[in-house]
């Protein structure tokens, strides 16, 4: 059984989990997993591989999101190993997610989502994100910074240094990690920070805070994860 494709099964919200290891080994790490957009996800290294499935010509159509399945309580350290395999392109992890009123992400009534950016920050729903590997385009690959925005909008509240190197250079694995405590983000690669944030409510809203997480790549980008880790702090 592989990764559900935009599934929309009713979900009452419930307490988000503090605690959560996925080593994302192999297809059953991931059966449980949601995918929107047109992807492949597959372990030729014994570790997930996402790739898009479309030509990146097709541009945001061509783009994908794969959210882990449990919903994630506020105070807690996100952590997973990166490999950036094939660029341009590039990476983003969702945060905090839900839907609008306070709906399960994956609440029937939302609109349906195909991994089109507009979908994800002027959609249905409530999130941060932090894009970082930004190599998609000429400037971003001109100067390389980690974003952090904050939805419903298109708010850039954050911005920090990022050390990955490109793919030429690039070895492995680079241990990211991300934490959120009451409105305070910070965002670290190899324990080198890049920001750190406190949301006062003043651009978007009260701050968020237990949600959903998923990864997104923006195509042609290949990149690997393994070792996913949600610990409370």
């Amino acid at each position: 059984m592989g990764p559900r494709r935009g599934a929309r099964a009713r979900r009452p919200r419930r307490p988000g989990v503090s605690g959560y290891r996925n080593p994302l080994a192999g297809p059953a790490d991931v059966a449980d997993w949601v995918l929107e957009g047109d992807g492949a996800v597959t372990f030729p290294q014994g570790r997930m591989r996402l790739e898009s499935t479309r030509d990146p010509a097709e541009g945001q159509a061509a783009n994908l999101v794969f959210w882990c399945p449990v919903e994630v309580s506020d105070g807690v350290a996100i952590s997973w190993d990166f490999w950036p395999v094939h660029e341009p392109g590039l990476c983003i992890l969702f945060f905090a997610a839900t839907g609008h009123g306070g709906l399960d992400l994956f609440d029937p009534a939302l609109p349906a989502r195909t991994g089109e950016y507009e979908q994800y920050h002027h959609g249905a729903l409530d999130a941060y994100h932090v894009s970082y590997f930004r190599r998609r385009w000429p400037d971003e690959r001109a100067l390389h910074t980690c974003n952090l925005r904050k939805s419903h909008g298109f708010h850039l509240v954050a911005s920090g240094p990022d050390p990955l190197p490109g793919v030429p250079d690039a070895r492995g694995p680079y241990r990211v990690r991300l934490t959120l405590s009451r409105g305070a983000v910070t965002f670290s690669i190899n324990d080198v920070e890049s920001f750190r944030w406190v949301d006062d409510g003043s651009v978007g809203g009260p701050p968020l805070g237990s949600g959903r997480i998923g990864f997104r790549q923006m195509a042609p980008m290949i990149a690997e994860y393994a070792n996913l880790r949600i610990e409370p702090i």
